[in-house]
């Protein structure tokens, strides 16, 4: 989890009931070293510590010690702080799980940039997981069709261009194509007219 998250508190929840985590340390991390691991320098690697917090509520609601392992990222420098309860995992292994926390947050934005979910209609984990299904499935329709037919707006206007015609009855490639001269509608309807022009 992001260092945004840490809660002493509720991480000593989570390895109570035998969970581990990986967290970015903040800045003002309040902690002594209680021992240290070797490192491989040349893998980027700074430090592997045992540490013990210092400040009186982080002591009080996390007691036990956690491991500390600092990071200097070959790409651009900076050097990371990572916090786990897990004592036995290789520093770089911690190093990478906080990474592909990145793929889960890179995930769920690209859900809320591109799914059409207002709002969950069921708080049930069935509900919401069939719901986010809907709509990656309705996504990947519409951008094989887009594919198909060749079409070179992005999937947002498409999606907005269908949800306004849904109800219409038109070929779907005049609806989605930008430059289409046929009309909307066919000569002979039966709409009659309200005002004349």
């Amino acid at each position: 989890m992001d260092r945004a998250y840490v809660d002493f508190e509720r991480l000593y929840l989570l390895h109570g009931v035998g969970s581990f985590f990986v967290t970015r340390a903040k800045s003002n991390l309040d902690a002594r070293r209680v021992s240290s691991q070797p490192v491989d320098r040349g893998q980027g690697l700074v430090c592997d510590q045992r540490v013990a917090l210092n400040g009186f509520y982080s002591a009080r609601h996390y007691p036990e010690p956690l491991r500390r392992i600092a990071y200097r990222d070959p790409d651009s420098g900076q050097r990371l702080v990572f916090l786990t309860n897990h004592l036995a995992l290789p520093p770089l292994t911690v190093c990478a799980l906080y990474r592909s926390r990145w793929q889960v947050e890179l995930f769920f934005r690209w859900i809320k940039q591109h799914l059409r979910i207002k709002r969950f209609f069921g708080t049930s984990e069935n509900a919401v997981k069939t719901q986010i299904w809907i709509a990656v499935s309705v996504y990947v329709l519409v951008a094989i069709v887009a594919k198909r037919l060749g079409l070179t707006a992005s999937m947002h206007a498409i999606l907005q261009v269908l949800s306004v015609t849904l109800f219409e009855k038109m070929p779907l490639k005049q609806a989605l194509t930008a430059n289409a001269t046929a009309p909307l509608y066919p000569e002979n309807d039966n709409q009659l007219i309200l005002f004349e022009n």
